[in-house]
Order: C-alpha cells, then structure tokens, then sequence
C-alpha cells in the first residue's frame, strides 16, 4: 500500500497563498488552471507554458488542471456550442502538448459550488462553509421569486422558509444573496439579481434527460480529442449533490456516473472523486462507489460534511462530519495497489484536501478565498497524511 500523491489547489500569482506556501505544507504538486481565460476561448501553448515553469521554477509540479470551464452554450446546446467545443478541442491538445495529463471539469448549471454562508462560527472558533437549506429556500421563494418556484417545495418546507425570512434583516438576506450569486473563486460567471434570472431563463424546458444528453454529445466530441492528447477527463460531481433553483443536475448519484461513464465507455472518461460533493447525499455510499468507479476514479477531493436532518450541511473537519473519511481513503488506497498489480503506469492517484476551515490568523486577513485559506488545508493534510501512513503501518504489521 502506497500513499496517495499530495496536491494543493492554487488559484495563481494572485492567490494569497503563496507557492512556498504550498511548499511548506509538504504538497509536491498543485492543482491549477488559467484562471484569467474563462470567456470560452482555447488556452495556447504560450497561455500554458510560462505558468508550468514558473511552478516547477517554485519546486513544484503542475499535471491535474482543475478546472478548464464549460461553455453555458454547451450545457444549454445553444447556437455557440459548435464553436465552444472546437475551443475546448483545442485547448485539450494544448494541454497535452504541454505535458499535463488530467483534466477536471464539471457540468453544474449555471452556478459551481454553492454556499448561503461562507463564515459559519464552529465551536472550535474557527469559521466552515455552510448550506443552510432554509436560508436558501428563503432567498430562492421571497427574494429571488422565480416563476415556479413553489413547485420546487414541500409545504413543510415553504413554512419554514416563511418563517426564516421574517427573522432576517435586509442586511443579512443582502448578505445570503452576494454568497449565493456574486461568484466564487474560479466561477466563469458573475450575477446580480436581474442577470441571475436571465440565466435561469436559459434553461426554461431543459430536463434532467435533455441535461445527460447535452453532456454525452459533449463527451463524444472531446473524449477521443483527449484520448489522442494523453488527458484523462475527470468529472466533479455538483455541489450539491441535488437541483438548485429548479435546475437539473446531472452528476449527484452513482447512477449518474454509471450514465456519464456508458455514453463514453473508455478508461479515459472518467471521475474526479470529491467525498464532499458525494457525501452530502445519504444514499450515496463512497467506499461501494470507490470500489465501483474506482479503475475511472482519476483525481481525489478529499473533505467531509456534516449532514443535517433538514437538509442542511456544513464542511466538518476532515477526519470527523458524516463521512467515514478513513474508510474511504483506504479503500482509494486498495485501489492503487490494484492499478499497480495490473501493471498500469497511472496507479499512483493525485489528490489535495478540500475546503479546509478558517483558522488561527488566516481568520484575521484581508484577502482569502472562501475554502481555500492556508491553515485549515494544512491541517486537512496533516490529518490525511496520518491516515495514509497509518493504514501502511498497519498493513505492515498486521
């Protein structure tokens, strides 16, 4: 039994935390991508070579890139789609020709990762990133008022969501809406109210099936482009796992993966695992998954979630939340030394802990990305690190 290989996500010369900083957690690798190209068009050999070797200038190496965006025209099979998807060709063999080798992309809808609160107080002291499903239904029913927005709720749930709205002030319901729809690290898009409604307009009429068919007419297009380039393709999975704003969601469940890995049955289309995403969903078992997906699992997230009867969710600590964090990083391990036993060169898999709490002096600075401060990845690791060495040591006496 192997460890895994340690990454951490950098968001560029422009993130605070620095690339000695990455250095100094014991990361050998980062997770990146151009995050200034996100209009849809082709990143170049001359986009991507200067940023590969001022990284490996730090002592570091650049191979997973996460993420290169998809076009809203491509999800929504607008008239651009054509054109969108000839650049994401391009930028695929670009990556390749460059030395890169896995690629990390998702098909959410209109918004990435969402959050109502990005500060939530632990009792640790330190702040977690949080869901809270009523202060959501509030915004989503009261505020944002999107035609057919009640269907979306059970009457339990519209009360409770009637009831939370009267007890916020406008201050705070003006916060919950910057969280949810002014953009987040790496997001390709930026909204206020009215332009966030414009583009849920985009998908009046898209179903869930109209949704899968639009990613497998994209994965039949690019998936041999990779397979020529040498990139594996790594779908994350929505976060959440289930529909936002009445928008389908397609890649929330085992079943979704089986469906996603069908409509392009090769090693290369395959999964960006994120206990995180999965672990929101109860019904999503993550040792059975890994042991199912795990020979097309080509990149880790690793965070935990605690989950609340009502929907809710907040980022646990990596070893404690609803997930069996040891249980599942074991069970990836296995899986290596199943790769390595096959004889494939790709048996060691990359993965970098996610969305770490705010802590110690990182909570007093001015500039942080939401998720992805230095302290509470460091401590994710650290945690991490012990249950891979651990779970050697044991293998070796047992």
């Amino acid at each position: 039994m192997q460890p895994m290989r340690e990454t951490l996500r950098w968001y560029g010369p422009d993130d605070p935390v620095t690339l000695d900083h990455v250095r100094q957690t014991g990361a050998t690798e980062v997770v990146s991508a151009l995050h200034h190209i996100y209009d849809g068009r082709a990143w170049s050999d001359d986009d991507i070579a200067p940023y590969k070797s001022r990284i490996a200038a730090a002592g570091l190496i650049w191979d997973v890139v996460e993420s290169v965006p998809v076009h809203n025209d491509i999800k929504i099979a607008g008239p651009g789609r054509a054109a969108r998807i000839a650049a994401y060709q391009d930028t695929i063999r670009a990556l390749g020709r460059q030395g890169l080798t896995t690629l990390c992309y998702n098909f959410m809808p209109v918004v990435d990762w969402t959050r109502t609160n990005l500060r939530h107080k632990m009792p640790s002291t330190g702040y977690a990133l949080r869901f809270d499903a009523v202060d959501f239904a509030a915004y989503d029913l009261f505020v944002l008022r999107r035609p057919g927005v009640a269907q979306d709720y059970s009457n339990a749930q519209i009360a409770a969501a009637e009831t939370r709205f009267q007890t916020l002030t406008p201050d705070e319901m003006a916060a919950i809406e910057r969280t949810l729809i002014a953009g987040l690290p790496a997001t390709e898009r930026k909204f206020d109210r009215a332009s966030f409604l414009d583009a849920l307009r985009d998908y009046d009429g898209i179903t869930p099936a109209d949704l899968r068919a639009n990613l497998a007419y994209f994965l039949s297009e690019i998936v041999p482009v990779a397979e020529e380039a040498g990139i594996k393709l790594c779908i994350h999975p929505d976060d959440p796992p289930f529909s936002l704003y009445g928008l389908p969601r397609v890649v929330s469940t085992a079943a979704d993966i089986r469906a996603i890995f069908a409509a392009a049955d090769t090693p290369t289309n395959g999964l960006t695992f994120c206990t995180g995403s999965f672990g929101v969903r109860q019904d999503n078992d993550l040792v059975a998954m890994v042991r199912e997906f795990g020979p097309r699992i080509h990149f880790v997230h690793l965070r935990n979630v605690t989950r609340e009867p009502d929907g809710s969710f907040h980022e646990a600590d990596h070893l404690g939340g609803s997930t069996d964090m040891p249980a599942v990083v074991i069970a990836l391990m296995r899986e290596q030394d199943r790769r390595r036993a096959e004889g494939r060169t790709d048996w060691n898999l990359p993965m970098r802990p996610d969305h770490g709490h705010l802590l110690a002096d990182d909570i007093g600075k001015a500039r942080i990305n939401p998720g992805y401060s230095l302290i509470g990845r460091l401590k994710g690791m650290a945690e991490l690190r012990g249950v891979m060495h651990g779970a050697i040591a044991m293998e070796g006496a047992g």
